[in-house]
């Protein structure tokens, strides 16, 4: 059995993450650490969640874990991954601490000194489809961010199958439910403020998710040109739906690059391509793992719409998938 401790576990994620690890065969959860409801139980805070006593996030023992997974805001965390990896223990990192590989960028980006830059290097971006032969031997690894992955995932064959147009931008138009802005109160994010109400925020190149995408991408290819990305928020409590607007070479037909994508992820438990007449939505990936897009070629422009559910392929179920990579486990365990 996985010994695994969860730093955060009353957030959105933490909490998705620890339902989906009480069901894992292969996983103890040991312990569950919160810094504002040490002492208290988690299905106190969550009614759905197990009854687990929540430890002081300062005073946890990690010496115990093999694994342990940090469900913390940026920045809050990073001592804790130190120590993990210092006393043995592999670390999965859902926050962005580790995503972007250099530690001025994440200076530019998160407003705050990086604590171990000497681990960028190191970590392995969890891309789960993309990186998996880097995931198998992985002490280290950053959870992509929810916007990233319902992005990156459709595109990737694309990309690395060269038949992209670097020529002209990509253009990105996200939904998300309010889930994605995390549990802490936020004045735009209460109930009156969200229900019946659609909009926008961060517009430019301002969301934290550009510098995450942009590397990536240009991991893939060094010639993409700069992302123009809009992220908006829907009255739902959960779920992303990405509009990706991906400029293709011409001479491409729509027919070859849906046998492409279908022949990339035909063994891809948890990557949908829907069929050429039928629009994805939320209701296709709420409470999976599963990533559903489908595609349209107009002129030389593919209109890609993805959807996921932010907090299981968004966050604690691709952090339960790259888990299962690591350590050899049939790679759908503990997830649907």
């Amino acid at each position: 059995m996985i010994k695994t401790a969860i730093f955060g576990a009353t957030g959105y994620a933490g909490a998705e993450l620890i339902k989906i690890l009480s069901s894992h065969t292969e996983v103890d959860i040991i312990f569950a650490a919160s810094k504002t409801y040490a002492g208290k139980s988690l299905n106190s805070i969550h009614p759905h969640a197990p009854d687990i006593l929540l430890q002081d996030t300062e005073k946890a023992d990690l010496h115990q874990a093999d694994l342990v997974f940090l469900c913390l805001p940026s920045s809050s965390g990073m001592h804790i991954a130190v120590d993990a990896l210092k006393g043995g223990a592999k670390v999965i990192d859902l926050s962005a601490d580790f995503r972007l590989d250099d530690a001025a960028k994440y200076m530019n980006w998160y407003g705050t000194t990086h604590l171990a830059p000497e681990l960028l290097a190191d970590a392995v971006y969890g891309l789960s489809e993309a990186n998996r032969s880097k995931l198998k031997n992985a002490q280290l690894v950053a959870n992509p961010g929810c916007y990233p992955t319902s992005v990156l995932l459709p595109i990737w064959p694309i990309i690395i199958n060269s038949i992209f147009d670097n020529n002209r931008p990509i253009i990105v138009d996200s939904k998300s439910g309010v889930s994605g802005a995390g549990r802490s109160p936020k004045q735009h994010l209460h109930f009156v403020e969200v229900s019946g109400n659609f909009q926008p925020y961060k517009i430019g190149r301002v969301h934290r998710h550009v510098p995450e995408m942009e590397q990536q991408l240009a991991n893939w290819d060094p010639s993409i040109p700069e992302l123009i990305f809009t992220p908006h928020l829907l009255p739902v409590p959960r779920g992303i739906l990405s509009t990706i607007y991906l400029p293709i070479k011409k001479g491409n037909r729509e027919d070859s690059i849906r046998a492409m994508l279908r022949e990339t992820y035909s063994n891809e438990p948890f990557i949908k391509l829907l069929p050429s007449n039928q629009n994805v939505s939320l209701a296709h990936v709420l409470h999976s793992n599963t990533c559903a897009f489908g595609m349209n070629l107009t002129g030389n422009t593919l209109i890609i719409t993805s959807a996921i559910d932010n907090l299981v392929k968004g966050a604690a179920g691709q952090a339960v998938q790259n888990m299962n990579i690591i350590y050899g486990i049939t790679e759908t365990c503990g997830l649907t």
